[in-house]
């Protein structure tokens, strides 16, 4: 009897507990009255390489593609400036004192007469057109020279002398505010007529310039073709304390009428016409 009733008692409690697929049906059915998919979802580990890929070249360092951008670039772009834009001159002499003095470092701009017109009173630089650097102290502005231009094509600019005014087309010019103090605008007389495509130009310091006054028997009646002006200057940019603007002063040019021959170049149209 003990046995039996074991027995039947094991047999009780075994109907009791229920079967593992009893259990996993139960846990089916709970989940799937929350309306998820009981089908279990697969899991998915990310493994890391036990070596990553090599670097590319020249990641982490500095290659010869990087050099050429961060240096090829740059110097391109200087000289590109320098060839086309800018031009940077050392100025030696006197000839343009007080305006600009020995020593002063120049910057101009080639875009005139190349594309912008030239005007009475621009301080130009330009190529050496008939030895004229024979007469001046010149070593660091190379075959160039730098003076103020005056007269335009078909301009008649003349002085009848000492303690006279420097007429331009009969119209006499007030100079005192880029003569040197204490200079005639030109110590003699003389009268040119302004050949087409040419300039007339002179130094703001008359008693120490050689120009167009002094070279009227060069073949070219002391003119500067156009052709030979490489550009205006912009700024003093040293030293430091002489840092600064060029004037052109072209308001003392406003009253002058237009010469008599007028160039084909556009680069010569007068101040008073400026285009």
């Amino acid at each position: 009897m003990v046995k039996s009733g074991g027995s039947e008692e094991y047999m009780q409690r075994s109907d009791a507990m229920p079967e593992d697929g009893d259990l996993q049906d139960s846990h089916i059915l709970e989940v799937a009255d929350q309306g998820v998919d009981p089908v279990p979802v697969a899991r998915t580990y990310r493994h890391s390489p036990a070596h990553s890929a090599p670097a590319e070249s020249g990641e982490g360092g500095v290659g010869w593609r990087d050099t050429l951008i961060w240096c090829g670039i740059p110097v391109l772009i200087v000289m590109l400036v320098r060839i086309f834009l800018l031009g940077f001159y050392t100025i030696p002499t006197q000839s343009m004192m007080d305006t600009i003095i020995p020593g002063d470092r120049v910057i101009t701009t080639k875009l005139t007469p190349r594309i912008f017109a030239l005007h009475r009173g621009d301080v130009v630089v330009f190529k050496d057109p008939a030895h004229w650097l024979q007469d001046e102290n010149n070593q660091f502005l190379g075959d160039d020279l730098i003076k103020r231009l005056i007269g335009l094509p078909g301009d008649v600019v003349a002085c009848e002398g000492a303690g006279k005014p420097v007429t331009i087309n009969g119209v006499a010019i007030n100079e005192s505010s880029y003569i040197r103090p204490g200079v005639e605008p030109s110590a003699f007389a003389f009268r040119v007529h302004v050949s087409a495509d040419h300039v007339f130009v002179m130094g703001d310091n008359r008693s120490s310039s050689a120009d167009s006054r002094f070279h009227r028997d060069d073949g070219a009646n002391g003119l500067v073709p156009i052709s030979d002006i490489t550009g205006v200057a912009l700024v003093t940019y040293w030293p430091f304390d002489r840092i600064g603007t060029m004037s052109g002063h072209h308001d003392i040019f406003a009253e002058v009428p237009a010469g008599t021959m007028q160039s084909s170049a556009r680069s010569s149209a007068p101040s008073g016409q400026r285009q």
